[in-house]
């Protein structure tokens, strides 16, 4: 057993590969030595979680999800736990390997019934796993929001209930308040680590139960994991790390480009350029004077990584055609997503940068992505992962789609989901932020997928190790 952290490697994989995996593996294994693994594990983790807890509340579901619960709650009460379950479902109508776990938990001496208990100090969630396609109702649904709302821990056997495995949609709300646990049995499943899945799931661990995929099992995703890091050269100058040139800052927003540009030169990049739209902004910053600042007109685009888009306004669409066919290297955010989603030429030529061998990575927030692909921030929302694969595929480009478990997707590959990060990067600005460090991994000569990888994790490490009685803001995180 592990937990999982932004650290970790696990391949990720969606619902039919999972229950391939599943059938492979029972058929290996004597009959239910699979469940009995599985209902061990929770048992295992349920104790180091609560070590001295007195009552355990395993509420349990119809199917093979309460039939871990039952096995678990058999293996607690065998170690001088009180285990109660209570069963939401038909006896009669169980699944062999389900019915079995009931007889052994009622010969350990399990109270099983269908009331919830009084008191509790751990509650396992048991009710429904990776079969469930419709919301929780009537009993089902008033223990969820007792178990979830007790503020005791909660352990979920695979998924929390309700949770769509392969998108981390959410059927019924369960909140986020108490202390939240998720073990993970035989795969670890995509909808756990995107969308509502990160605030469902909360620490999640994960169980082989002693089998491995077969090697036809392709991941349907995979987690980013940190970027591998060099130390530079000694005999090395600024010209040996590339130049970035940010375009964007159209009057009242020059703060977005600056904070893009800021990022980009504490990114590594050798020198940056800033291209102001607003006019009226002085050339030189006071704060930041390693920054240099142009005229769009002057700067030799061929020779550049460019950032654009970053508090672009409209203005940033008449130079759009001109970075599109210029730039070899180009980080595509905000305003300049939007002016892409709203002309189909320059859509064309977006997509047409791949053939010329250019790096090009795109980093839309949800609307932004539902404009580009024609649709709403409701079905991005509902599929992350197919939104970004949809995106990279239509502009062959390597697509960031920003958010809770941000993915980044590249054209014929499985995409990444990333686990670093927290809600103190909801604040302005950190976008623009994240564009600058991906331009400086380009310009230092780093392929758009890895320079989208590492800079997106790296985003998110900046934030989970920030002091906790610091604020954190743009201006700072790209100074870090």
């Amino acid at each position: 057993m592990q937990r999982i952290t932004a650290h970790s490697s696990p391949d990720l994989f969606d619902m039919a590969a999972s229950r391939r995996i599943e059938q492979a593996c029972a058929a290996q294994l004597p009959a239910h030595t699979l469940m009995r693994r599985a209902g061990a594990a929770v048992a295992r983790l349920a104790m180091a979680l609560v070590p001295h807890a007195r009552t355990i509340w395993i509420a349990c579901g119809p199917g093979n999800n309460g039939g871990d619960g039952f096995e678990a709650a058999a293996q607690l009460q065998v170690r001088g736990f009180e285990a109660r379950v209570s069963f939401a479902g038909d006896e009669a109508r169980l699944p062999a390997d389900a019915l079995d776990a009931l007889q052994r938990a009622r010969a350990a001496g399990v109270h099983v019934g269908a009331e919830a208990p009084a008191h509790f100090e751990l509650a396992i969630d048991a009710l429904l796993g990776l079969g469930a396609t419709r919301a929780p109702t009537g009993t089902m649904a008033q223990w969820l929001a007792q178990i979830y709302g007790s503020g005791v821990p909660v352990l979920s056997v695979d998924l929390p209930s309700g949770l769509q495995a392969d998108t981390g949609t959410q059927a019924m709300d369960l909140g986020h308040g108490s202390a939240r646990h998720c073990i993970s049995l035989l795969t670890l499943k995509p909808g756990l680590f995107t969308a509502r899945g990160r605030d469902a799931a909360g620490e999640i661990w994960f169980d082989d139960l002693g089998c491995t995929p077969g090697s036809n099992e392709a991941p349907s995703a995979r987690l980013n994991v940190p970027p591998i890091t060099q130390a530079r050269a000694h005999a090395t100058h600024k010209g040996s790390f590339g130049d970035v040139a940010v375009i964007g800052g159209a009057p009242g927003m020059a703060g977005a480009a600056l904070l893009a540009a800021s990022a980009a030169l504490h990114g590594g990049a050798g020198r940056v350029f800033v291209a102001l739209l607003d006019k009226a902004q002085p050339a030189l910053s006071p704060v930041q004077p390693e920054l240099m600042f142009r005229d769009t007109d002057a700067l030799d685009l061929g020779q550049l990584c460019v950032v654009c888009g970053c508090g672009g306004g409209s203005a940033v669409r008449k130079l759009l055609a001109r970075v599109l066919s210029s730039a070899p290297g180009a980080v595509f955010d905000a305003d300049a997503l939007n002016a892409i989603a709203a002309d189909s030429s320059l859509q064309v030529q977006l997509a047409a940068r791949a053939r010329r061998g250019w790096q090009t990575v795109l980093t839309p927030h949800p609307l932004e992505a539902a404009r580009l692909l024609g649709s709403n921030t409701a079905a991005v929302q509902s599929d992350r992962l197919a939104a970004a694969r949809a995106l990279a595929a239509r502009f062959d480009s390597v697509a960031v789609l920003k958010g809770s478990g941000s993915v980044i997707a590249a054209p014929g590959t499985a995409p990444f989901i990333n686990l670093s990060g927290n809600a103190r990067l909801a604040s302005a600005g950190t976008g623009d932020v994240l564009a600058g460090m991906i331009g400086a991994a380009l310009a230092q000569g780093q392929d758009a997928l890895a320079a989208a990888r590492g800079a997106v994790w790296r985003h998110g490490a900046l934030a989970d190790g920030w002091p906790a009685q610091r604020p954190l803001t743009a201006s700072a995180l790209a100074a870090r």
